[in-house]
């Protein structure tokens, strides 16, 4: 990881743990943040059972730096058991899993930003000035919810049966036209398997057909039929 250059202020800032099992990444990411935080107090956990020892141990750090994909747990369920366990730290999550809707359950859930694992020192650095300034970092390209349902695309449908389907639906929906499949579904929704086969089921009979394909075909085509190219169109089959 390429360094940040000059220490930052650090208001906060006196302690952080990092919760990440690729021991060169986290390695890399501890000099990183040393250079940037002086005299700071930075430990390491492997897993969230580590990390959860470490909060039963009295360690309550300013900052958690944490990855959702873990050797003993996968997804915002892990986040949530840590966000109980450290309910004074801010929490910013660093993954490789990425969504608008998972990003945006993490924030409503209370963390304190969310960087995909692949991102540059200067965003990490920007991150960190934005969450020690009592912010929310939200990285570029995960900033698009608007008041109320994001997903006022659905409304603007002539085609009635694909304006008037519920929100979950609609969050599904969105999640199949991008090839996700039911276990992809039920994770970056935080919903149970079984509950995103029977949303599906409904889903597939409100609109009147017999599988997922046909329900991406109707989509699609009313999207490129109603709205053509528009930004709009565009966001909501890339997120």
């Amino acid at each position: 990881m390429e360094h940040f250059g000059v220490p930052i202020q650090q208001d906060f800032v006196s302690s952080m743990l990092i919760v990440d099992d690729h021991p060169l990444y986290s390695d890399a990411l501890e000099s990183a943040l040393e250079l940037v935080f002086e005299d700071c107090d930075i430990r390491k956990a492997s897993t969230l059972k580590g990390a959860l020892e470490m909060a039963k141990g009295g360690f309550e750090p300013d900052l958690v730096m944490f990855d959702l994909k873990l050797p003993d747990v996968t997804g915002i369920s892990g986040f949530r058991t840590l966000r109980k366990h450290f309910p004074d730290s801010r929490v910013l999550v660093i993954s490789s899993l990425a969504s608008f809707e998972l990003v945006h359950s993490l924030l409503r859930d209370g963390a304190s930003g969310f960087l995909p694992k692949d991102t540059s020192a200067q965003a990490l650095r920007g991150a960190l000035a934005e969450i020690m300034a009592g912010g929310v970092y939200v990285p570029k390209g995960f900033q698009q919810p608007s008041e109320g349902d994001r997903d006022g695309i659905w409304s603007k449908f002539d085609h009635p049966k694909l304006a008037e389907m519920t929100p979950q639906q609609k969050r599904i929906m969105r999640l199949i036209c991008r090839g996700k499949a039911n276990k992809q579904i039920a994770y970056e929704l935080s919903l149970a398997e079984a509950t995103v086969k029977a949303h599906i089921t409904a889903l597939l009979r409100r609109l009147g057909v017999r599988n997922r394909t046909q329900a991406v075909v109707m989509v699609e085509g009313a999207i490129a039929q109603q709205f053509g190219d528009e930004p709009e169109a565009r966001a909501f089959l890339r997120h």
